[in-house]
C-alpha cells in the first residue's frame, strides 16, 4: 500500500514537472508581449512576472505590419487546401479499402513507397512544376502541392477496413450507390479520424513555412508563419521583443483554441486508427 501511494506521487510530481517545462514556454512568451519596451529592455535579470502590463505590443502587432492580411491569407489558404485534402483522401481510402481493380495492391505499395521519399525532394520537385506552370504568387500555387497525403489516405484506409463487410454488402443489396455509402455509413462511423485528420491537416496549414515561402516572393501572398519573419526584418525591428512575442500570441491563439476544443476528439480518433480488427 505504501509502495503504491509512492508510485503515485513520484508519478504526478514527474507529470506535474514535465507540465510545467512544457507550459513555461508559453507562459514566457504571453509574458513578454505584456511588457512595456522599455521595461523588457531594462531587466538585466528576467524577471517571471510584471507589475504594469501593456497591450500596446498587440496594437503595434496589427499596425506595424500587414498582420491582419496575413491572417486572412492564411484562413483561405488553410480552409481551401483543407477541404480539398479530405475530398481526395476519403476517395482514395474508400477505393483502396472496398473498390476492386486491377493492380489495387500494387498501386497502394506504390503510394506507401512515396512515403520514403525526402521531403525535401518533394518540395524541389514540385517548386520546378509550379514555376514552369506560371502559378507562383498565386493562391493555386500555395494550395496544389498539399492537396493529398498519403499518410493521411492509408490512416484513413485502415479505418474504413474495420467496417464490416456485411455491412457494404447489405447497402449494395438495397441498392445504394458507392457514393451513398462512402457518405452517409462510412464517414459518419469514422468520423472521429475524419475529424483528427482536419484538426491535423488545419495545424499542418497554419504553420506551413518552407514551401509558401518559396513559392511566394509577393507579400500580398505571405501567410502568417513567414509573416514573422516580415515583421522581424521590417515591421518592429530586431530589437524590440515584446512586440514581436505579441504577434507571436496573436499567430498561436487560433491552433491553442483549436486543440482545447477538439482534443478528446484528437485522442479518440488517433486511438481508433491504431485498431484493426
Amino acid at each position: 500500500m505504501v509502495k503504491e501511494r509512492i508510485l503515485k506521487i513520484l508519478t504526478w510530481a514527474l507529470l506535474v514537472f514535465w507540465a510545467v517545462m512544457v507550459l513555461f514556454p508559453f507562459y514566457w512568451m504571453v509574458l513578454t508581449s505584456v511588457k512595456g519596451y522599455g521595461a523588457y529592455n531594462a531587466e538585466y535579470i528576467p524577471t517571471f512576472f510584471t507589475t504594469q502590463p501593456t497591450l500596446q505590443n498587440y496594437a503595434e502587432a496589427f499596425t506595424a505590419v500587414p498582420l491582419a492580411r496575413y491572417f486572412l491569407n492564411t484562413l483561405l489558404f488553410t480552409l481551401v487546401t483543407t477541404a480539398a485534402m479530405l475530398a481526395v483522401i476519403t476517395l482514395a481510402a474508400f477505393a483502396f479499402a472496398r473498390l476492386e481493380f486491377p493492380g489495387k495492391n500494387l498501386i497502394f505499395l506504390v503510394f506507401l513507397s512515396l512515403m520514403m521519399i525526402p521531403g525535401e525532394l518533394v518540395v524541389i520537385t514540385n517548386f520546378v512544376t509550379i514555376t514552369n506552370a506560371g502559378l507562383r504568387n498565386s493562391y493555386a500555387g500555395l494550395i496544389l502541392p498539399s492537396v493529398t497525403s498519403v499518410f493521411y489516405i492509408y490512416l484513413l484506409k485502415e479505418n474504413f477496413e474495420q467496417i464490416p463487410d456485411n455491412l457494404y454488402y447489405a447497402a449494395k443489396v438495397d441498392g445504394t450507390s458507392d457514393l451513398k455509402y462512402l457518405f452517409r455509413v462510412l464517414c459518419p462511423i469514422c468520423r472521429p479520424t475524419l475529424v483528427t485528420v482536419t484538426i491535423l491537416k488545419v495545424i499542418e496549414c497554419w504553420n506551413s513555412y518552407v514551401w509558401p515561402r518559396l513559392i511566394t516572393d509577393d507579400p500580398n501572398y505571405f501567410l502568417v508563419s513567414n509573416g514573422i519573419q516580415e515583421i522581424r526584418e521590417n515591421g518592429f525591428g530586431r530589437e524590440n521583443i515584446p512586440a514581436m512575442m505579441a504577434a507571436v500570441v496573436v499567430i498561436s491563439l487560433p491552433l491553442i483554441i483549436l486543440f482545447l476544443v477538439f482534443r478528446k476528439k484528437i485522442m479518440e480518433g488517433v486511438a481508433r486508427g491504431g485498431l484493426k480488427g
